[in-house]
C-alpha cells in the first residue's frame, strides 16, 4: 500500500508516460482500484500543497497548526503572544509519535474520502474506491471472516500511516513555515523543502521523495533522474 502510494504519486504528476492522459487513466487505477482512494481528492489536495508549500491556510499540509501542533518559528510566536492553548505544545515532540503518524490515515483519511466524493459527486471515483474493497473482501472474507478483515484492513492502514507520514513531514516540516508572502515560486519552494541523505534503501523507502527539492522544482520529472 506504500509503495502504491508513492506510484500513484508519480502518475499523479504525470511524470510516467508522455501523455496526460494515459497519466490520468493509470492514476484512477491505481490510487482508486490498489489503494481505494480518489485521484479527484489527492489532485484537489497535493496541487495545493505544490502552489504553497508550507504556507499557513494554503497548504493543507500544514493545517494541523494550531489544533495539535505549533509549527515553525513564525506561527508558534504568534500563538504563544495571542495566548492560545490548544495542546501543551511544549511536550509536542512527545505526543507527535502519538496523534500524527498512526491516526491520519485510518482515522482521519479513511472517512474523509468518501464524504469527498459524495459531497463533490465524483461517481467515478467512488466506483474505483469501491472496486477496491469489493476485491479487499473477497480476497480475504474466506480466510479470516469478517472481524479478521477489518482487522487485518485497519492494521495496514495503521501501518501505512506511520511510513507515509513520516516520509511525507520529514521534508518540509522542518524547513520555514508562516503565511503566505507574495514571494516568488521558485524562492517559495525552496524556503520549504530540504533533502534526505540518498541510499538504494531511501530510495525505495521514500519513493525517491528524498529528493524533495528537486520534485518540488520539477515536479513532472520522472523520480529515477532526480539525482542526475
Amino acid at each position: 500500500q506504500a509503495q502504491a502510494g508513492w506510484l500513484q504519486h508519480d502518475f499523479g504528476h504525470l511524470s510516467v508516460f508522455s501523455k496526460s492522459k494515459w497519466n490520468h487513466w493509470v492514476h484512477k487505477f491505481v490510487i482508486g482500484h490498489l489503494k481505494g482512494a480518489p485521484a479527484s481528492w489527492w489532485n484537489h489536495l497535493h496541487f495545493q500543497h505544490h502552489a504553497k508549500p508550507n504556507c499557513f491556510r494554503k497548504d493543507p499540509d500544514v493545517n494541523m497548526h494550531p489544533l495539535f501542533f505549533a509549527l515553525g518559528k513564525t506561527l508558534s510566536v504568534e500563538l504563544g503572544v495571542q495566548k492560545k492553548k490548544f495542546m501543551p505544545y511544549n511536550h509536542q515532540h512527545k505526543y507527535f509519535f502519538i496523534i500524527g503518524p498512526p491516526a491520519l490515515v485510518p482515522l482521519y483519511f479513511q472517512w474523509y474520502i468518501f464524504y469527498f466524493v459524495i459531497q463533490r459527486k465524483q461517481w467515478v471515483d467512488l466506483a474505483w474506491m469501491l472496486s477496491f474493497y469489493i476485491r479487499f473482501f473477497l480476497t480475504y472474507l474466506p480466510l479470516l471472516g469478517v472481524k479478521g478483515v477489518l482487522g487485518l484492513h485497519l492494521l495496514v492502514r495503521f501501518i501505512e500511516s506511520n511510513w507515509f507520514v513520516w516520509i511525507t513531514q520529514m521534508n518540509h516540516i522542518p524547513m520555514h513555515i508562516d503565511y503566505d508572502k507574495n514571494e516568488d515560486w521558485f524562492s517559495t519552494q525552496l524556503q520549504a523543502t530540504c533533502n534526505v541523505h540518498q541510499s538504494l534503501f531511501n530510495d525505495w523507502f521514500s519513493g525517491h521523495l528524498n529528493f524533495q527539492i528537486e520534485h518540488h522544482l520539477f515536479p513532472t520529472m520522472p523520480r529515477h533522474n532526480y539525482w542526475k
